[in-house]
């Protein structure tokens, strides 16, 4: 007698029936069981090894046996679910971590999280290291990329830090003294001096000229460089020729290196020299696609200068101003807060100016105390300025001010009936206690703050944590 059996007894699919794959991955690290998602381990990248156990792990099958510290492991998978290292990576050395994300095959995660730019916090800045340079040159200049890797100037050496910090090389240039210095990548610099012809395009970790970007006038005379700057696109270089009778700015592909095209070629003739300074300082001002290029003199009658905006595909000057009193002892322009900043190399004060208003005639407006030259002392000489973010850092001596900007409670108005601006000097945090002699170089990277002081074979290193992560 045939036995029938119940609908519900039978296999959906007629033979058997089939668990659905977990989507949760075992893994064994040392001995130690870790559970997570497939996705999480995918955000790993697909030529990590996390990715290729996720590809391979099954339900059926024993965990995957990694011979390697749980407890470091433990703080990466951590970083893949958040996105950011936890409180208790700080109990670990840095250098174990950079070694287990490379094997693991996620240091670019690692980097990313702790080079993030929102992790930079200006008001608690504390100096949390130095680094050491070989010889007796101070540094001239220093250049450094978004991961927070660091390459510096002294004399004619350059020598590079990768992002953890960690002394890679240091390489003999050709130059007596290097003078300007962007960096293109980790491992390749733009270089050039005031007393040495052509633009150079360096390999850093092989120390070997790449390139030599050269420009002439139309004596054909050698140029030096003044200047370096660079947008997402191109490479800036400001030239001066050999005889200081003529300068340009030249624009160059940053990939191919290739000529794009030449702003502001002056051929200087007596008087004219006032109206045609060589930049010395570059600025590339993405929320309006437009470059600053600066420059001063100092003659009988005291320093005066220009400061330019240009449309680097026309050519053309969208607005420019002639600095004749209290010219700039530097200048500086925030994209975040639409505007420009300058130190009076006179009073020593510090200046703003809304790019909102550009083709005002008087744009500057002073934030200190308007104090006035006294005994012709210029109080600005030496100062530095330099904005990050939504921040405006001003060196003075040893010192380092930093302004905001502030809302007020009611909309004021300027005398030309704009809307009024207010920023004021703060002097929160552990930097109104740095001290020291003269700071002469100012920079950020990543979430760093890289400072030099006047005679000091050294480069200080300011973060918002003593370990920096």
């Amino acid at each position: 007698m045939l036995k029938t059996m119940k609908p519900s007894a039978l296999p959906r699919n007629g033979f058997k029936q089939n668990k659905p794959e977990s989507n949760i991955a075992t893994i064994d690290v040392g001995g130690q069981l870790f559970q997570t998602t497939k996705q999480t381990l995918n955000l790993a990248g697909p030529d990590s090894l996390l990715s290729r156990i996720a590809d391979a792990a099954s339900a059926h099958l024993a965990p995957p046996f990694i011979d390697r510290d749980p407890e470091l492991f433990s703080i990466l998978l951590s970083l893949l679910r958040t996105g950011n290292l936890p409180s208790k990576a700080k109990a670990l050395d840095l250098q174990d971590l950079i070694f287990e994300s490379q094997f693991y095959g996620i240091e670019t995660l690692l980097i990313n999280s702790l080079s993030n730019p929102s992790h930079f916090d200006a008001f608690n800045l504390e100096k949390s290291l130095v680094l050491p340079l070989n010889g007796r040159d101070s540094p001239s200049v220093i250049a450094t990329t978004p991961f927070g890797s660091v390459h510096v100037a002294h004399g004619s050496k350059i020598t590079s830090f990768d992002w953890s910090l960690r002394k890679k090389s240091t390489i003999l240039t050709e130059f007596t003294a290097v003078d300007s210095m962007l960096a293109i990548s980790t491992k390749v610099a733009a270089a050039g001096a005031t007393d040495f012809s052509g633009l150079q395009i360096i390999d850093l970790e092989n120390g070997f000229v790449k390139e030599t970007l050269n420009w002439e006038n139309v004596t054909r005379s050698g140029s030096t460089v003044q200047a370096i700057g660079s947008s997402q696109e191109f490479l800036f270089a400001s030239f001066e020729s050999g005889r200081r009778n003529s300068n340009s700015i030249m624009i160059y592909d940053l990939n191919t290196l290739s000529p794009v095209n030449e702003i502001g070629h002056y051929e200087i003739f007596g008087a004219e020299i006032n109206s045609a300074l060589p930049a010395t300082k570059l600025n590339w001002v993405p929320g309006y696609n437009l470059l600053m290029a600066s420059g001063s003199h100092r003659g009988p009658s005291g320093v005066y200068g220009n400061i330019k905006f240009w449309d680097i595909r026309s050519g053309n000057v969208v607005w420019e101003i002639q600095e004749k009193v209290d010219c700039f002892s530097d200048v500086t322009v925030s994209d975040n807060l639409s505007a420009m900043f300058k130190i009076g190399v006179n009073s020593g004060e510090m200046f703003f100016a809304d790019l909102r208003n550009l083709g005002v005639e008087q744009p500057w407006v002073c934030l200190g105390d308007r104090r006035k030259m006294v005994s012709g002392k210029k109080e600005g000489v030496g100062c530095k300025i330099e904005s990050h973010g939504s921040q405006v850092f001003c060196s003075k001596g040893g010192d380092l001010e930093l302004w905001s900007e502030v809302a007020v409670g009611s909309q004021q108005r300027s005398e030309d009936g704009s809307e009024a601006r207010h920023f004021r000097k703060n002097v929160m945090g552990r930097m109104k206690d740095m001290g020291g002699s003269r700071i002469t170089n100012l920079t950020f990277g990543g979430n760093k703050m890289f400072m030099t002081r006047k005679d000091q074979q050294y480069v200080e290193v300011w973060q918002n944590s003593a370990r920096g992560y």
